[in-house]
């Protein structure tokens, strides 16, 4: 799958670092700013995205969000910056159409989504998303709930295989389960080296490939986050509280998330799939948005060169019309090939 490997999505470093976002020119052409508009970052992250939209629409005003308390607090210094242009709010970006009316930003004229784990998250070992350091078997986004070692340590071996399988897509998820559940009888496991060493004795590494790791870490991550809902109710609520003409960008690293946004963005233009004797067409409800681009723009080689993280991000934009927004649809996520959070019921390769 796209993203594999430890991939530091371009929201890294703090908020004054000389740090280029991934895609940046791509998103803020897509954007389509104008000055004196009213836009959304859904990831502020780093503030990387929300600086240069700032700085390319004169006027304009800028509602970011976090559901990382620590990006809310790097943030500090671009909001004075700022002078009153922009606001951070720590919320999931599931939210963010309740954000805009609580800040009375809506309707809205543009939403950037950078969607997955920032490198300023992987670089703090006490945050556990990474295995190049030892550190605690943490993983959560907003530091609240269940984490990766609770979920390790409580959960059934089938809902771990579950979890590995199709939020890493690791062939090898039955295994790596039963070995975790063996583990945690002799001893809970609770930090990153832990998990990743007993995991590398039992996936084989391919050579010059990621390590073997790396899909069980994505896994848990996604799971403990409820990184795929999130997304889906996120897409729901940018349909919901878009001015007519105003632009939805959505940049991803994975082909989990890149799956959810084509199959949102494409039924939402019309694009039904085509029907069959054994699945007839269906009649399509009014489209609500149009597509930018046909297909997803990915980073050139002078990017990629210059930033491995850039090697998998995917960017899909659409624009959304005067249609009433629709209700929102739970199952995306399934119909998009991918079981809802944390699944329980296993499917064979």
């Amino acid at each position: 799958m796209s993203g594999q490997g430890e991939q530091e999505n371009g929201r890294a470093g703090a908020a004054d670092a000389p740090h280029v976002p991934v895609l940046l020119a791509e998103v803020l052409e897509a954007l389509a700013l104008k000055p004196g508009g009213r836009y959304l970052d859904g990831t502020f992250g780093a503030g990387g995205y929300s600086r240069a939209m700032l700085e390319a629409a004169p006027g304009a005003t800028l509602l970011a969000l976090d559901r990382d308390p620590t990006a809310i607090a790097g943030g500090a210094g671009l909001v004075a910056a700022m002078a009153g242009r922009l606001t951070l709010a720590q919320s999931r970006f599931s939210e963010l159409a309740a954000e805009a009316e609580r800040f009375a930003m809506a309707p809205l004229d543009g939403i950037v989504l950078d969607i997955g784990v920032s490198s300023m998250q992987i670089d703090q070992a006490e945050r556990g998303f990474s295995f190049r350091f030892d550190g605690p078997l943490d993983m959560r986004m907003g530091r609240e709930g269940q984490s990766a070692a609770d979920l390790l340590n409580e959960g059934e071996e089938g809902l771990l295989a579950d979890i590995f399988y199709h939020y890493g897509e690791e062939r090898r998820s039955r295994a790596v389960a039963r070995a975790v559940i063996e583990a945690r009888r002799k001893a809970p496991l609770t930090t990153t080296k832990q998990l990743a060493d007993l995991v590398a004795g039992i996936v084989w590494a391919e050579p010059g490939g990621p390590h073997p790791a790396t899909r069980v870490f994505q896994a848990l991550r996604i799971a403990v986050n409820d990184e795929l809902g999130e997304l889906v109710a996120a897409l729901h609520a940018a349909e919901a509280v878009l001015v007519p003409g105003g632009r939805l960008v959505v940049v991803t690293f994975h082909s989990l998330e890149d799956r959810i946004v084509k199959q949102f963005l494409a039924e939402r233009a019309g694009r039904a799939p085509a029907g069959s004797r054994h699945a007839p067409a269906v009649s399509m409800a009014q489209p609500t948005f149009s597509l930018v681009n046909r297909g997803p723009i990915t980073a050139s080689e002078a990017e990629m060169r210059a930033n491995s993280r850039a090697r998998s991000a995917k960017l899909r934009a659409a624009e959304r019309n005067a249609a009433p927004a629709r209700p929102a649809e739970p199952g995306l996520v399934a119909l998009a090939g991918i079981p809802a959070s944390q699944p329980r019921r296993r499917h064979r390769a």
